[in-house]
């Protein structure tokens, strides 16, 4: 990690555009200790044979047939920034395209070192990722499967629990959100539709509150399907490891507590909660397979009030 050269690499932007893409992904990898990569033979096995077997688990539990993406990836820290560098430049390319700073250089500057700040804060705290590439140039490519290994490592040693059994933990819990976009072909246009209105609303100056919402809540669905599948498919006791990553998702320090508010974390941590609890009353009170249907169609996902009211989502839709 050096401080230093990550400062230079934001100083040296350039270009026309907002941000500096090129010096973004090299200030963050500078400011970002990497972390080793030294997998030994067991690891490597470990990893296969996590997602391997949560992909087992969750066909059994749900009864949803899906496969896990062919790019599965244990990475560093560096590979994670390198991974999702094209996302981000995905995303904000339309608002890039109609932004006119007074003063551009500056501007560059600052939006390219907030963005090398948020690589790398993520870089150093994501575990594992789904990547259903979202807005990719390639609608034919494979979604993608990553693993970070460093941090891994790190977050089990902080929680005191043995590293195998949190690998798996994570493993089973990102191939759940695999599960779910292999259940709904439809997952990922809709999002894309919704985020591509609200960038689109953006970069004419307005807010489409609805498209925002409409995302927001299918992510919520998203992330709360999965803490319920995961609990259900995952095949050893997880109390612990539960309510320590619920305490990791709101603790830290200052600073991080402050980066996570300024990156909307504190919104996801919300999504888990509030998707949780309802995908685990509607499975209380029809079943598994009740929730699941939830990714039959759009018109099947839980509105904002249903969210907060399972039973008029158990009435609307009669699973």
């Amino acid at each position: 990690m050096d401080i230093l050269r990550s400062l230079r690499a934001v100083s040296e932007a350039s270009g026309t555009g907002v941000i500096d893409w090129s010096k973004a992904g090299e200030a963050a990898k500078a400011g970002t200790d990497p972390g080793t990569l030294d997998l030994t033979p067991a690891d490597r096995r470990g990893y296969a044979a996590d997602v391997r077997d949560a992909r087992t688990r969750l066909r059994e539990v749900a009864g949803v047939d899906f496969d896990v993406p062919d790019a599965i990836e244990v990475q560093n820290r560096h590979h994670w920034i390198d991974a999702n560098l094209a996302t981000f430049r995905s995303v904000m390319g339309p608002i890039e395209a109609t932004t006119n700073a007074r003063m551009p250089d500056l501007s560059r500057i600052a939006n390219t070192g907030s963005m090398a700040f948020t690589l790398g804060f993520l870089a150093r705290n994501v575990l594992g990722q789904y990547d259903p590439l979202l807005l990719a140039d390639d609608p034919n490519a494979d979604h993608g499967l990553y693993f970070v290994h460093p941090n891994v490592v790190g977050v089990a040693a902080d929680l005191d629990v043995a590293y195998p059994r949190f690998r798996r933990w994570i493993a089973f819990h990102e191939v759940t959100h695999a599960a779910e976009f292999g259940a709904a072909p439809w997952l990922s246009g809709y999002l894309e539709s919704r985020v591509e209105r609200g960038v689109d609303e953006l970069t004419a100056g307005g807010l489409d509150r609805a498209a925002f919402g409409e995302l927001q809540t299918a992510m919520t669905a998203v992330e709360g399907y999965a803490e319920l599948l995961m609990d259900r498919a995952f095949d050893d006791e997880y109390a612990d490891l539960r309510r320590k990553l619920d305490d990791r998702r709101g603790g830290g320090g200052p600073v991080q507590r402050i980066a996570r508010r300024l990156l909307g974390l504190g919104l996801k941590r919300q999504q888990y909660e509030r998707g949780a609890a309802f995908f685990e009353r509607v499975a209380d009170e029809r079943g598994l397979e009740a929730a699941s249907a939830v990714w039959d169609r759009p018109e099947n996902l839980p509105t904002s009030r249903e969210i907060a009211d399972p039973a008029a989502w158990i009435v609307r839709v009669d699973p």
